[in-house]
């Protein structure tokens, strides 16, 4: 069964469940060979979940066994747009002090949350700090970051799917889409 058949109405697919898992392992294979030693990811939660468990199981079939915690931001609430500032909703557990990170968001778009992310985990004592998104939008970022690692460029269009959401939903849709506009 096509997993893209069951999409809500006014949805429309931007990157299939076929596209993101083939990219996901290429992805994998980039990171693999980027060697980090000791390797801590942590997602930035909770947008990236599912991209972070895919990208986990990815980059075990490639060979890491990586650590793992989380670090719940916020920046959109309940709306579309960014507030402009970034909460920290949970704090990581893992001491990162000496050890090589890979921070994994969903999208990148203004910016702040993940260099947010890159700027604590840096404060914390982290060796190495490497960047990894599902998507980047072409868009003026409100401070100046590039992620390592992209999935995909994304258009400038809110999206919502693959564990992004928009006020708590569509987070369980398989694919990346878009809400078409009426």
């Amino acid at each position: 069964m096509d997993q893209t058949s069951s999409r809500p109405d006014g949805i429309e697919v931007v990157f299939s469940p076929a596209t993101i898992a083939e990219r996901i392992e290429a992805l994998s294979r980039e990171i693999m060979a980027a060697k980090f030693d000791r390797l801590l990811v942590i997602p930035i939660l909770t947008g990236s979940f599912v991209f972070s468990a895919d990208l986990l199981r990815g980059l075990h079939r490639a060979g890491l066994s990586p650590e793992v915690d989380f670090l719940s931001l916020a920046s959109y609430r309940r709306g579309t747009k960014s507030s402009g500032s970034v909460d920290i909703l949970r704090d990581m557990e893992l001491d990162v002090s000496e050890r090589d990170v890979l921070l994994v968001d969903d999208i990148l778009d203004t910016g702040r949350t993940l260099a947010y992310a890159k700027d604590l985990v840096a404060a914390r004592g982290a060796r190495r700090i490497g960047t990894c998104v599902l998507l980047n939008k072409k868009v003026r970022r409100a401070v100046d970051i590039s992620a390592d690692y992209v999935a995909f460029d994304c258009p400038p269009v809110f999206v919502v799917g693959y564990g992004m959401d928009l006020a708590h939903r569509y987070r369980e849709l398989p694919f990346v889409g878009r809400i078409a506009e009426a």
